[in-house]
C-alpha cells in the first residue's frame, strides 16, 4: 500500500498539470496585441529602450521595432497561425526564435509565449530567446520579461518597463 501512494500523488500532480494546457483565446489575445499600436519608452534603468508597434498587412501581424542606445535593433512579429497566436522575434544573436501563446489572462493582461522552434540557431544548446511574457496593464502601460536559455537552461531575464509616448 505504502508504494501506491506515491505513484497516486504522481498521477494526481498530472492531472492538476494537464489542467494548465487548457485551449487559450488567442482572439483576444492578439486583440489586446494591437491595442499597443504607438510609441513605447522605457522607465527607470532602461530609459533608453524603446518600442514601436505597427499593425500590416491589413491588420493580421503586428510588428514591433525595439531599439535601444549602443544596441542594435530588433524586430518581433507577431500573427495568427489558424487559431495559434505565434511570435518571430528577429534577434541581435543573430537566430529567430518562434514561440507560441501558452497562457493568456484577460483580467491582468499578462501573455506568455513559450519556445517552438528557431531558424538559424546551430544547436538546441546554443543561445536563444526561449520565453516572453508580456503584461499590458492599461493603454499606457507595458511590463515584458524575455527569458534567454543558453546549453538548455536559463542563462539570463530581460525585465523591463514602459509608458506610452503616443
Amino acid at each position: 500500500m505504502k508504494r501506491r501512494i506515491p505513484l497516486l500523488l504522481a498521477l494526481l500532480a498530472a492531472a492538476a498539470s494537464a489542467g494548465d494546457n487548457r485551449p487559450i483565446d488567442t482572439k483576444a489575445a492578439f486583440a489586446r496585441l494591437k491595442t499597443l499600436v504607438g510609441e513605447w519608452q522605457g522607465t527607470g534603468e532602461k530609459k533608453s529602450e524603446r518600442l514601436s508597434y505597427e499593425l500590416i498587412a491589413g491588420g493580421t501581424s503586428l510588428i514591433e521595432r525595439e531599439t535601444a542606445d549602443n544596441r542594435p535593433a530588433m524586430i518581433t512579429v507577431y500573427h495568427m497561425d489558424g487559431n495559434r497566436l505565434l511570435l518571430t522575434h528577429f534577434c541581435m544573436a543573430g537566430n529567430q526564435p518562434r514561440m507560441e501563446a501558452r497562457e493568456f489572462d484577460p483580467a491582468t493582461g499578462r501573455l506568455h509565449f513559450d519556445f517552438m522552434d528557431a531558424t538559424n540557431l546551430p544547436g538546441k544548446d546554443s543561445g536563444h530567446m526561449h520565453a516572453a511574457t508580456l503584461r499590458i496593464a492599461d493603454h499606457d502601460h507595458l511590463a515584458s520579461t524575455w527569458v534567454y536559455y543558453e546549453g538548455g537552461k536559463p542563462k539570463f531575464t530581460e525585465d523591463s518597463e514602459f509608458t506610452r509616448v503616443r
